[in-house]
């Protein structure tokens, strides 16, 4: 079923290309013996038009006023204020250096750590709850498995912070800030 319709579309195809030879041949017959045909500059005129209608699908591809719409311009006036706010990440992430302990498998705890020790001076691993023996296992993990590099526990922070619970009551938990550095 589909050849038929590839025969039909390429037979349109070549009517229309062939209609276009067509027109073509008959102007330059018809600009030789301009005072005879006189009256075929009308039917030229005619299919004139049908020339002009492709023309106008020439003029609708016309993606170059498009191409200046999509306005990239603005946006690099734009990144403008984003570089005042890569200013402010570039202090976000210094403050950033935070590894927060939760359901993920240790393993991925300590390679995240170690990947910021390798760009930071320090990193605070942290934890809530029951989480805070996770968090010390990860600090040991990199401390006495990464002994040759040279990490070291640099500071351990222990705090207790107010929640609101589910059901609306506050609630004391504690927390655990451990902070790693390069020796």
């Amino acid at each position: 079923m589909s050849d038929p319709k590839k025969s039909n579309d390429a037979e349109d195809i070549l009517s229309e290309f062939h209609d276009t030879h067509i027109l073509t041949e008959p102007e330059p017959q018809v600009s030789s013996p301009e005072p005879q045909v006189s009256s075929p500059e009308p039917q030229v005129s005619s299919p004139e038009p049908q020339v002009s209608s492709p023309e106008p699908m020439h003029q609708l591809p016309s993606p170059e006023p498009m191409h200046q719409l999509p306005s990239p311009e603005p946006m690099h006036q734009l990144p403008s204020p984003e570089n005042d706010s890569v200013k402010q990440t570039i202090h976000d992430p210094e403050e950033r250096d935070v590894i927060f302990i939760g359901t993920k498998p240790l393993l991925s705890y300590v390679a995240a750590t170690l990947t910021q020790l390798s760009t930071r001076r320090i990193v605070t691993i942290t934890a809530r709850g029951n989480r805070i023996t996770q968090a010390v296992d990860v600090s040991q993990m990199i401390v006495k498995r990464m002994n040759t590099v040279g990490y070291v526990v640099h500071d351990v922070r222990i705090l207790s912070v107010s929640l609101k619970s589910q059901d609306g009551k506050l609630r004391n938990v504690s927390t655990i800030e451990i902070d790693i550095t390069k020796n």
